[in-house]
């Protein structure tokens, strides 16, 4: 993931299509770092119930919490956190 010019953005009105998408894109990227774990958290966001989700990036944010190296990610996972309230 790449954050070279980027701005990071804080949408903190995603539903639940807007959740997947970064999901995926976290699950993608992870598999690029050679993350397996984290990647099969994500593995199949579109069956996950709201509360399966919800675990798994908290799962996700405790297990990237003393990986620095790992930043780009982290924040993708962050902004999902702050939308969790928005699943249905």
């Amino acid at each position: 993931m790449t954050s070279e010019n980027e701005t990071l953005r804080w949408p903190t009105n995603l539903d639940r299509a807007g959740i997947e998408a970064r999901l995926v894109r976290v699950r993608k990227d992870a598999e690029a770092a050679g993350l397996p774990y984290l990647a099969e958290l994500f593995s199949s966001v579109s069956g996950m119930t709201p509360a399966q989700l919800g675990a798994n990036v908290v799962a996700a944010l405790t297990w990237l919490q003393d990986k620095p190296e790992h930043r780009a990610i982290t924040m993708q996972v962050e902004m999902v956190a702050m939308n969790l309230k928005n699943l249905k």
